[in-house]
């Protein structure tokens, strides 16, 4: 009898044993991620589960709309905000472990187009009439009251002193990219977006780029949530790397700080 215990209890430590690469290679880290980041972070997580067998469950959306699910308890370990203001925001409602954070990686905005506008060449600058631009037509953004590239984008056209003429021919979408599938679709004659999401999307081309002092720095900070699992601290690290900032660098992307290898 004891030796068929022994016998037994050996088969669950070597069970045990068995079993432990692939309960790591089940392990899944939650990204709460701002909408224009989903290429290039799609590309970034690839490459980590690659590496590490750890896999992703990653939520796209405007930075307002992710600040607010994890603000109500929804389950996330990683947020990455297109602006500031709502990693300021998650912080302030305790949800974000503040040590953790980091202003990872710049942007920029630019006016865009359908592929098959006649419009192009535009000169930004102070004074420039957008809403003869646009014509009888829509422009598209983010909800200014709430989705980082609206906000830049009507911070933008205030300083250049575009927005009160232009501003009967928002159309405010939910996120960058439902802005950019409506000028994708001619929906909209014109966008501001961010340039990484011009240059993924063949259905538009962009047609001129906001000055980088007629609007607030695009930042893009990153960190863990309040209840994120112990392996975040780690994918945290590797968006740091020289590998993750290979990749974004390649979808357009201004890396912020200095690379860990």
């Amino acid at each position: 009898m004891i030796r068929i215990a022994g016998l037994f209890t050996a088969f669950l430590i070597l069970a045990g044993a068995s079993l432990s690469p692939a309960s790591a290679e089940d392990k899944t880290i939650t990204v709460f991620a701002a909408a224009s980041m989903k290429n290039a972070l799609d590309e970034v997580d690839a490459a980590y589960t690659a590496k590490t067998g750890v896999k992703f469950s990653v939520s796209y959306a405007a930075s307002s709309v992710l600040a607010k699910q994890i603000e109500q308890r929804a389950p996330a370990d990683v947020f990455v905000s297109a602006d500031t203001d709502w990693m300021d925001y998650a912080i302030s409602k305790k949800t974000i472990n503040e040590p953790s954070r980091v202003n990872l990686l710049g942007n920029s905005i630019v006016l865009i187009a359908p592929k098959e506008s006649k419009i192009d060449n535009v000169t930004i600058a102070q004074g420039f009439d957008l809403a003869k631009l646009a014509g009888d037509g829509r422009i598209a953004t983010g909800d200014v009251k709430s989705v980082p590239v609206g906000k830049y984008a009507k911070a933008a056209l205030e300083k250049l002193g575009a927005w009160q003429a232009a501003e009967p021919k928002f159309a405010m979408a939910e996120s960058v990219r439902a802005a950019l599938t409506l000028v994708a679709r001619g929906e909209a004659n014109l966008g501001i977006v961010y340039s990484t999401d011009a240059k993924v999307e063949p259905g538009v081309k962009i047609v001129g780029t906001f000055p980088a002092d007629s609007h607030p720095a695009i930042i893009y900070p990153v960190a863990a949530t309040t209840t994120a699992r112990p392996e975040t601290n780690d994918y945290l690290a590797f968006l740091r790397s020289t590998a993750a900032k290979t990749i974004l660098e390649k979808y357009g992307f201004k890396f912020l700080v200095s690379p860990t290898t």
